[in-house]
């Protein structure tokens, strides 16, 4: 058994001691206190549901050496995951569920996504119905009333439902062969809910209560604990059920009480027991045990990936999302068991997650097209994506697009106005040039990749912008230059210059970009934002230094700004600044020469 050895010295504060206290001439040794304390009691597992609580059904059994070929195909068994707990009921009327549900707050089941009131299956009955019990249920009664659901009511005088009567004339119909109501039987029948695979499964020899894709509950005991109720509530209590007591449901109780008996229950509880029994020694209130059964898709995808990774490696939870594509960015350590991760995220994201990649290598090319591997779901990576109330037809394989950055994007929109006229100089698909065009006058844009211009060019006529916006195939110097030598270079309020990577080498074609025009003309120099990853120790510094650098001016008055951490130590930043008019209007011959 482990234990810790804590010193604790003594307790009286030093300066309230005399000299002759604090330095005696025969030192006396000091005393110190041992307290050990038992590791154990810190090991305990916390209130709520838990992979590690709760006991797995008999039928999940497996050899070990079965488990070792799963694990080698990096597959598993989903029926492995489901958990089973022992809890303990309240089954009460469904008439007094709410009333009560409120007063045992406290003391109810308080797991997350499972709800503390189950229904009965068989159990309820029709509203319509409920006159003919009258106050007190006679056996009679009860006869009647099988026997008009299950349809065998017309001897005996009763009428039948009208679903039950819709179906008989149904069955009728076709037997007697009126061939133009051949279809009668399927219209006349209310539509039933198809059930899933799973759903099927799960459902073959189990017959549970409140049963649910995620749950399912069982009564184990229904008239049991006979003796319990009759040392609590008195010998004169009757505690047997009768056949049918009308519509129930059942109040779980905490976990705590799931062991306890009648006389170990709370407070609350027993009065509740009791007040039934105050007018009548037969109660309609009782207590019974279930089995709360959890699947496979209750739990989270973290608990799942925490179980079926080895101990040490990092739970990977985090992933960028493109329309149906999860994309992944898996370190070395999860390449291994990248499969089983996919297969992780894409059961706990369906629908909208249909296919998960990840990015095997570095963006290198001049496209910054990222190299996917599908690990599960199809294998499309065409998809559309929904921004700032625009679609954008994206194909992940071709073109570039990073999700990411929406609240970057959104940021920048925002600093537009309707009479600004913007300039994308790498727009890729047009995330900020499409969105830009329903606020701003006129947007002009340009990108070097083929296939993005051309998903660009779709995605503005299907967001219905294509007469706002003018579309450019060509390098970003060339286009700058191109753009400021028209006549189109007055109007130009703002510039997006949208390629972390290089965005700030393109900066030297803005230089003379003036010269052929005469000074004194009223000329409205654009405000450019130039986005660029900096490693430094000071990001911001070392990025404000390349700025200068390109634009070769000795002073620039730039608004910089941390966009985010792409990486531990790398920062992505935008700078935002008026283009100087020294730099317009910079003598380009010089350099050249």
């Amino acid at each position: 058994m482990a234990m810790k050895l804590f010193l604790r010295p003594h307790s009286i504060p030093l300066i309230t001691l005399p000299p002759k206290l604090l330095f005696p001439k025969n030192p006396k040794p000091l005393t110190i206190s041992l307290f050990c304390f038992n590791t154990q009691a810190q090991t305990q597992i916390h209130y709520g549901p838990s992979l590690h609580k709760g006991t797995k059904p008999s039928s999940q059994s497996q050899n070990p050496q079965q488990q070792q070929e799963e694990q080698s195909d990096l597959m598993f068994d989903e029926q492995s995951f489901t958990r089973v707990f022992d809890l303990t009921a309240l089954r009460v009327p469904a008439k007094d569920c709410f009333a009560l549900e409120s007063r045992l707050r406290g003391h109810l089941l308080n797991w997350p996504r499972i709800r503390n009131v189950a229904r009965v299956p068989n159990d309820d009955v029709d509203p319509s119905l409920l006159p003919l019990l009258g106050s007190t249920i006679q056996q009679e009664d009860l006869v009647s009333l099988e026997r008009r659901i299950h349809g065998k009511a017309e001897g005996d005088g009763d009428v039948l439902s009208p679903v039950l009567y819709r179906d008989k004339l149904a069955r009728e119909f076709n037997a007697r062969g009126f061939i133009k109501f051949r279809n009668l039987a399927k219209i006349s029948r209310p539509k039933r809910k198809k059930k899933n695979v799973k759903e099927e499964e799960r459902s073959e020899g189990n017959k549970g209560i409140g049963k649910s894709e995620i749950a399912l509950v069982e009564v184990v005991e229904e008239e049991e604990g006979e003796g319990d109720l009759k040392g609590l509530l008195g010998d004169e209590f009757k505690g047997t059920r009768r056949k049918w007591s009308g519509p129930t449901r059942l109040l779980l109780l905490d976990e705590r009480y799931a062991a306890r008996k009648a006389e170990e229950l709370p407070e609350a509880i027993k009065v509740v027991l009791k007040e039934d029994t105050g007018q009548s020694t037969r109660s309609t209130f009782e207590l019974v045990r279930c089995k709360l059964t959890l699947f496979y898709d209750y739990w989270q995808m973290d608990e799942i990936l925490e179980a079926l990774l080895p101990k040490g490696i990092i739970v990977p939870s985090a992933f960028e999302t493109v329309g149906h594509i999860a994309h992944l960015n898996l370190r070395e350590e999860h390449l291994p068991y990248k499969n089983l991760i996919a297969k992780v995220v894409l059961d706990k994201n369906k629908p909208k997650i249909q296919t998960v990649v990840n990015k095997i290598d570095a963006i290198h090319n001049d496209y910054r097209t990222m190299q996917l591997e599908v690990l599960a779901g199809n294998h499309s990576l065409v998809t559309t994506v929904v921004e700032n109330g625009m679609r954008f037809h994206v194909d992940l394989a071709t073109v570039y697009w990073n999700s990411r950055l929406a609240t970057e994007r959104q940021r920048l929109l925002n600093g537009f106005t309707y009479r600004d006229v913007v300039c994308d100089v790498f727009s890729g698909v047009g995330p900020i040039a499409i969105s830009a065009a329903k606020i701003v006058k006129r947007v002009y844009a340009n990108d070097l990749n083929p296939i993005a211009v051309e998903y660009l060019e779709r995605n503005c006529v299907f967001n219905k912008l294509e007469k706002k916006i003018k579309v450019f195939n060509m390098d970003g110097r060339r286009f700058i230059q191109a753009i400021f030598s028209s006549d189109k270079a007055n109007s130009i309020t703002q510039v997006v210059m949208n390629l972390p990577n290089d965005a700030a080498e393109y900066l030297d074609a803005f230089r003379g970009i003036y010269t052929d025009r005469p000074k004194n003309e009223d000329f409205t120099f654009p405000m450019i934002h130039v986005y660029g990853f900096s490693k430094a120790q000071d990001p911001e510094f070392d990025f404000h230094e390349r700025l200068r650098i390109a634009l070769s001016e000795v002073e620039v008055n730039v608004e910089m700004r941390r966009v985010r951490l792409v990486a531990p130590g790398k920062w992505m930043l935008c700078a935002s600044f008026v283009l100087p008019e020294s730099v317009a209007f910079a003598d380009t011959t010089r350099l050249d020469m």
